[in-house]
């Protein structure tokens, strides 16, 4: 049994994530957490399915806060404070010792500013920076009073947290590190990548408000695109939740493309992949990540793209190209996402061009750029987190 165990035989830690993502992060953080406390470890908190199978009971169904866009959260205002207010009592009530937040800023750190004011001597760690970088960075040196310690999933975000004087930052890695073998293609994936007819892969979105922002875009772009190129193998992969939705959606494509669904198909299409149009987002890091080309659009309502337009202060949207430092991709927002655009510039990808080779030589470095060391995410996470308690308890 780890060192950890022994020395402290009963641990409480509260964790909140209220998205799909946070949920398989708060589940790889435990199994790393129990692995170095051991089995007397309690978790308390907030998340979805995937930490409920890692014995956690959630105070609420995570599905209640899958709201997108501007006018359904202002609808569902009253629920959110409620569940805000509720979480923050859950937290003083339990006593843990830490508490681990993780992304869904907008819920999660209003819970962390209402426990810090109730309880000062609670140590407090967030999993997953919000993008201080990006628009309002004020929000940095705000989180100084109430997060102890940021753990960043992307290597440039602790220096920004420097620059921006905000808490404590240590990149941990990110969570796609852990899969980047089952990305990659082997000896005969590769030669289907290279053979004909090339496969393109159409990722529209995991949420019913990107799909339908995207996918008719995205099937017209493939119709124009296959006036120059007749065959393609168009590939979808999407989750079983929308499956009839993307189906339907589907019946106005000039050609469908075939729809694979889970993960394992996604992955085996990912390896296969000549190139891809992709909804900008963290998608594109994992494509990058499988050495996959790609065109990257995005529109999203008229409301949060006047928003979008005022406060984001970076040169790209594209997740893949802030983590290269250089962008490499393409992207194609609002009025340019449009298929007059987004065809010519798949065309281009597809082929031997200029462009596609700029792209592969700049994924050839994130492995360097994105490196952890021998230790997973998870296990890093743990570490400070374990870390973060030790203090607590030195201080009091």
């Amino acid at each position: 049994m780890p060192d950890e165990a022994s020395a402290n035989p009963s641990r409480k830690i509260f964790l909140i994530a209220t998205e799909e993502s946070g949920d398989r992060l708060g589940s790889s953080l435990m199994k790393a957490l129990r692995r170095r406390l051991g089995c007397s470890v309690r978790f308390e908190g907030v998340g979805g399915q995937t930490m409920a199978r890692e014995g956690l009971v959630s105070l609420f169904p995570i599905e209640e806060l899958s709201i997108m866009g501007f006018t359904a959260v202002v609808k569902q205002l009253p629920m959110i404070l409620r569940r805000i207010r509720g979480t923050a009592d859950a937290v003083i009530a339990a006593a843990p010792d830490v508490l681990v937040i993780i992304d869904s800023p907008d819920f999660t750190h209003r819970v962390a500013r209402r426990v810090r004011a109730r309880c000062r001597g609670l140590p407090i760690v967030d999993y997953v920076s919000p993008s201080v970088w990006a628009w309002r960075s004020g929000r940095a040196r705000a989180m100084r009073g109430y997060v102890d310690h940021v753990l960043a999933l992307l290597p440039f975000e602790p220096e920004a947290y420097r620059r921006l004087e905000g808490p404590p930052c240590t990149y941990v890695g990110h969570p796609l590190l852990e899969q980047v073998g089952v990305l990659r293609p082997d000896a005969l994936e590769r030669q289907r990548r290279d053979s004909a007819p090339p496969t393109l892969l159409v990722l529209p979105g995991s949420r019913r408000s990107e799909i339908r922002h995207h996918l008719s875009v995205f099937g017209e772009a493939i119709g124009v695109l296959q006036q120059s190129i007749p065959e393609i193998d168009v590939v979808l992969p999407t989750t079983p939740h929308l499956v009839d939705e993307i189906t339907t959606a589907l019946a106005t494509w000039p050609r469908r493309p075939r729809v694979v669904v889970g993960e394992d198909d996604k992955r085996a299409a990912f390896r296969v992949a000549r190139a891809a149009l992709a909804k900008s987002g963290t998608v594109t890091l994992e494509l990058a990540l499988a050495g996959v080309p790609m065109v990257a659009a995005y529109k999203a309502g008229s409301v949060e793209a006047w928003i979008a337009r005022r406060v984001i202060r970076v040169s790209s949207v594209i997740l893949a190209n802030l983590v290269m430092r250089e962008n490499v991709i393409p992207e194609f927002l609002q009025e340019d996402c449009v298929p007059g655009k987004l065809a010519p510039a798949l065309q281009e990808i597809l082929t031997d061009s200029p462009m596609r080779r700029r792209q592969l030589k700049a994924f050839a470095r994130l492995d360097t750029i994105m490196a952890t060391g021998q230790r997973s995410p998870s296990e890093r996470a743990a570490d400070i987190v374990i870390e973060v308690m030790r203090e607590s308890r030195r201080r009091t």
